[in-house]
């Protein structure tokens, strides 16, 4: 997998470089990118601060720990329901 070109920073400087008045395609150009990668970030990231984006990186890095920790309680909790489940 090709690793990431352009930070969030950069993106956002770029999604406003279109709205302050410049052509979709002559951004993409200059920058080497598709305008299908454009329309992906501006879908994503259109109206954003770089302040808002950060906490929205700290917000899906929590998620994803916290959604970590109940995979390991599942697992726990089943693992613990075999055992106990076995007749001795």
């Amino acid at each position: 997998m090709k690793g990431r070109r352009f930070t969030e920073e950069q993106i956002i400087a770029i999604l406003r470089e279109v709205d302050a008045g410049a052509k979709v395609m002559e951004v993409c150009r200059k920058y080497g990118m598709s305008d299908a990668t454009y329309y992906n970030w501006k879908a994503k990231y259109h109206g954003m601060e770089i302040n808002e984006l950060r906490r929205l990186k700290q917000l899906e890095d929590e998620n994803r720990k916290l959604k970590q920790i109940v995979a390991d309680q599942v697992l726990d909790i089943q693992a613990l329901k075999h055992v106990l489940s076995k007749k001795y």
